[in-house]
């Protein structure tokens, strides 16, 4: 089992603990536990117990049910929390706002067992009767509820990919002889994905069907479905999936359909003639035999959104699309002098160690005092130390930067003696998020206007399927960073995807440079590069106006530039 997997197991047995008001001393030991599992970035998985106890912070008790957990996918104790806590209790857990003191008031003193029952408790104005609660945190329960209803049966990109990839594998396992194709949102690289979808090309339609029905992960919904196409749930997920069975004459073109918006296959690009004019003509062996005889160039399946991308591959003018290979450095990363799980020197090694050339070091300000966010005299002492490793590590170049919190009033919350001490500065908002458009806009706009913001973080402060981002007009939003310089970062957090992908081409349009960050508070962060890569392709991104794959030199000589246009800088 993944580490995070494992962590996320210990965290539920210390919420659940907490719901049902154990010993405050174990439930610290599970805090705790999991804390300590999160700086480790070596498998769990095959770990023997001795080795787990060697772990400093991991007690005999911790390595016992981790060896449990890799034997049986959970440990005795949780199971037993589980067995006693109703499955609407657990779910309230995740809902955000609230923690398991609360939700235990909610189940013992309103007797309310289900999410549908808080909704109601909600609606009927019962919560805030309850002693700590009131007027406002009901609204905010509603709300979180009712985004909550809106999301379900759907996952992350980055958590559906890899069920798609291994369901991909078990159905052709299933079935040897035949071709299979992942298609729908995960083929897009949708950042929400709602179904797993394949194409199978074989001749055996019944024989197939049987021998999906018999894969133990799937469930089959016999109802709706037929002859030629399977449907039920990924068990292990509850995603819907949907197998579609054609000829295999028909694979390449059936797989187009299933690749692309509808705008996409409808949209006249000659003479009257649309993509699924092309696919009902004649049958193709190849997706890009599909485009040839289209007369146009390739388009990959991310860009297949119904835009302007039929026009571009008419007049062969599609760009040439980032790579994550293209990729020379990350920003916006944190450490232990903030809320990070690892050193200064741990992150930058570990960053040179993947092959980059240089890190931007941006942990939280000051005003983010619930993130250990940096107070003057840890600015310089951070600073002092990144000199210091900048020698080490040479050629290796840590930048020094700062995530300054955005104010209410949209100014940066240090003064200019130490604004001016970074190398760069990632203006962010993390609070007060229930703002209207035009305050969001504006408290943005005024931050990017400020001559020490460098770039724009996560611009609207959404987290996916957890929380919508504050409104926000991005055509000002982008103009105000295309008129100011300002780059805007495509945060490549799986749960934030912010810039979505939809902004992107006006930015590039506004000549504004993007840059992927992984936002990384543990090494493991690092890898969350490649979704950021994705979002930007979708919107079109190419190496040139991406401002991270520029090499150390050109980067370390655009900070010095922008510095020293500073008045007073």
């Amino acid at each position: 089992m993944e580490n995070k997997k494992i962590i996320r197991l210990f965290k539920l047995a210390a919420e659940l603990m907490e719901l049902h008001d154990e010993n405050p001393f174990k439930i610290r030991s599970y805090v705790n536990g999991a804390a300590t599992l999160e700086l480790v970035e070596e498998p769990l998985a095959g770990m023997s117990q001795a080795t787990l106890e060697s772990i400093q912070g991991v007690g005999k008790g911790i390595a016992a049910k981790i060896i449990e957990i890799n034997q049986t996918g959970s440990f005795a104790e949780l199971d037993q929390m589980l067995a006693a806590t109703p499955p609407g209790v657990v779910e309230m857990l995740r809902i955000k706002g609230i923690g398991p003191k609360k939700v235990r008031t909610i189940w013992k003193e309103l007797g309310t067992e289900t999410v549908e029952e808080l909704l109601d408790a909600c609606e009927q104005d019962k919560l805030s009767k309850l002693k700590g609660f009131g007027t406002k945190t009901q609204e905010n329960i509603k709300q979180a509820l009712l985004f909550t209803q809106q999301n379900r049966g759907k996952l992350l990109y980055a958590e559906a990919e890899p069920s798609a990839e291994e369901l991909l594998q078990t159905i052709k396992q299933a079935l040897p002889d035949a071709k299979v194709e992942v298609v729908g949102d995960v083929r897009r690289r949708m950042e929400i994905v709602e179904s797993l979808q394949f194409v199978v090309a074989t001749d055996k339609y019944k024989d197939a069907c049987e021998k999906l029905s018999k894969i133990d992960v799937l469930e089959q919904d016999v109802r709706n479905s037929g002859p030629r196409i399977w449907r039920g749930n990924y068990s292990l997920n509850g995603l819907a999936v949907e197998i579609r069975l054609v000829d295999d004459a028909c694979f390449a073109n059936e797989v187009v359909l299933r690749s692309a918006l509808e705008a996409h296959l409808t949209q006249v690009f000659a003479a009257g003639k649309t993509m699924l004019n092309v696919l009902r003509e004649e049958n193709h062996k190849t997706e890009e035999d599909v485009y040839h005889a289209a007369g146009m160039a390739y388009v990959v399946p991310e860009l297949r959104e119904g835009t302007n991308e039929l026009q571009l591959a008419m007049d062969n003018k599609l760009p040439k699309l980032l790579e994550l290979s293209d990729l020379k450095g990350i920003l916006h990363n944190h450490s232990t002098y903030s809320d990070g799980a690892h050193t200064l020197e741990h992150m930058a090694t570990f960053c040179r160690d993947m092959g980059y050339q240089y890190l931007g070091i941006s942990d939280h300000s000051k005003t983010a005092s619930y993130a250990g966010g940096l107070r003057e005299g840890d600015v310089l002492r951070q600073q002092k130390e990144i000199d210091e490793l900048n020698q080490k590590l040479a050629p290796f170049k840590i930048f020094k930067g700062i995530e300054s919190d955005i104010l209410t009033d949209g100014s940066l919350d240090y003064e200019e003696d130490i604004l001016k001490t970074f190398d760069f500065i990632v203006a962010s908002i993390h609070s007060v998020l229930n703002m209207d458009e035009k305050k969001a806009t504006q408290r943005l706009i005024t931050a990017i206007e400020n001559p020490y913001t460098t770039m724009l973080g996560h611009p609207t402060g959404r987290l996916l399927l957890r929380r919508e981002g504050y409104p926000i007009n991005h055509k000002m939003v982008i103009d105000a960073c295309a008129a100011n310089n300002v780059i805007i970062e495509i945060n490549a957090n799986p749960w934030r995807l912010d810039l979505d992908w939809r902004h992107v081409q006006y930015a590039l349009e506004r000549g504004v440079m993007l840059s992927i960050n992984p936002d990384a508070h543990h090494t493991s962060g690092y890898d969350d590069m490649k979704y950021g890569v994705l979002v930007g392709r979708k919107g079109r991104l190419t190496k040139e106006m991406t401002f991270n794959a520029k090499p150390i030199e050109e980067v370390e000589a655009y900070f010095n530039k922008r510095k020293a246009g500073i008045v007073g800088g």
